[in-house]
């Protein structure tokens, strides 16, 4: 299975839905601008839905018709949830900036684990999830 399929089996988890329901801005770190990356493929699939989607990513000036930033501390607007597609690793940085954007929710994608990124964010007032798909959850979310 690709990264991002929807899966035969699951449950919802209401705490995910909440989290996706309220979610308006959407920042995507490491948003490639590769249409068969699934970083792109899940930002479109929101943005698509109505969501405001906020590249950061190093390069590019424009993603899916959207301005490109560099960093999340650049990002003029409110930012609601910071979904992340890098590697483990390189997360705890970019969870510490998350909580100085005053972001609601830190959202590690589907095989990015981090629990010192996980710490960073929950310490810092943000509700955070690791090794999951945005979109997966958002398609359970709605057919359940």
């Amino acid at each position: 299975m690709s990264a991002c399929e929807l899966p035969s089996a699951g449950m919802k988890d209401e705490r995910l839905c909440k989290m996706l329901a309220d979610t308006k801005v959407m920042a995507v770190v490491g948003l490639s601008p590769k249409e068969h990356r699934d970083s792109n493929i899940v930002a479109k699939y929101f943005q698509e839905k109505g969501i405001k989607i906020i590249p950061v990513y190093p390069r590019e000036e424009t993603i899916l018709g959207e301005k490109v930033y560099r960093s999340l501390p650049e990002i003029p607007e409110k930012v609601d949830m910071v979904v992340v597609f890098r590697k483990g690793s390189d997360t705890p940085p970019i969870a510490k900036k998350a909580v100085e954007i005053g972001a609601k929710y830190f959202w590690l994608q589907e095989t990015v684990v981090s629990d010192e990124a996980m710490k960073i964010a929950t310490e810092g007032g943000l509700e955070a999830v690791q090794d999951k798909c945005t979109m997966v959850e958002d398609k359970r979310c709605q057919n359940a």
